[in-house]
């Protein structure tokens, strides 16, 4: 043991220690630092540091093919990092919904809207477990919180993609997680469901829960999402949306995506 390595690692902790803001760690449900996604070992998106903080309401935004999917994927577990670390904050698998876009989801599957629903209940259902009377009446209640009472019994692949996307609202009610993933939750459906479930998703934020979702009408992000973050293969801003939507930001941001090399190698920039 040497006294004098004791004293010269604390007083380096203690000068490092101010750099940090250590609140937002404490209240962060998900900490990148350097974070580097991609595919096939070619970056999508990369150098993300940051803290989605516990309760908050996040839009991710930027140009086409600016990473936000992935990030999105990562944030669930998706896709392992090239580099940098998500850091997961006491957060359990259990107490992540996700949404993917509606491209990804298979209507074809024979399946009535009442069994779709009550797959959010496989925390409590399994493999085995039988479906209570229970679990029936709190399927409806999630159908009738987004306008899809007496819709029980129609096949999904019968609906409409504004109907589709309540259902799997209602079935995101049902796993009652703490942190909710959406992307782009709102993209080819009709003005008046939009207006539905960004009240689903309103009653998540009073609830405290924490939201981050992928979008692409920056009006409906100014006018409903307290934060966001602006990505265009990597940050161009994360904080207060009235403060990164600004068009400086934007417009750097489309210029980035423009000229992104996707082949690139990823970079060894030092970003302290």
């Amino acid at each position: 043991f040497s006294y004098n390595n004791y004293i010269s690692n604390f007083n380096y902790f203690m000068a490092i220690s101010f750099l940090v803001d250590w609140s937002n760690i404490m209240r962060a449900v998900f900490s990148l630092n350097d974070l580097t996604l991609g595919y096939e070992r070619h970056p999508a998106v990369h150098h993300i540091t940051g803290n989605f903080l516990l309760g908050s309401m996040t839009a991710i935004v930027g140009p086409n093919g600016a990473g936000k999917s992935t990030l999105l994927k990562a944030l669930m577990g998706l896709i392992k990092p090239l580099d940098g670390q998500i850091n997961y904050h006491k957060v359990l698998p259990t107490e992540i919904a996700y949404l993917p876009q509606q491209a990804d989801i298979d209507r074809s599957f024979p399946i009535s809207v009442m069994e779709t629903v009550l797959i959010g209940h496989w925390k409590k259902i399994g493999l085995f477990r039988a479906v209570t009377n229970e679990m029936k009446r709190e399927a409806e209640i999630a159908l009738e919180a987004v306008g899809l009472t007496g819709f029980e019994n129609r096949v999904i692949e019968s609906l409409s993609a504004g109907q589709i996307q309540r259902v799997l609202f209602a079935r995101m009610l049902l796993q009652d997680a703490q942190i909710i993933l959406l992307d782009e939750p709102f993209t080819a459906i009709d003005a008046k469901t939009t207006t539905d479930l960004l009240r689903v998703v309103f009653r998540w934020h009073t609830e405290k829960r924490t939201v981050i979702a992928v979008l692409h009408d920056m009006d409906q992000v100014k006018n409903n999402f307290p934060e966001t973050l602006l990505i265009s293969r990597e940050p161009i801003a994360w904080g207060p949306t009235n403060e990164v939507l600004n068009d400086k930001n934007i417009l750097q941001a489309k210029q980035m995506v423009e000229t992104w090399d996707e082949h690139a190698k990823i970079c060894n920039r030092d970003v302290t």
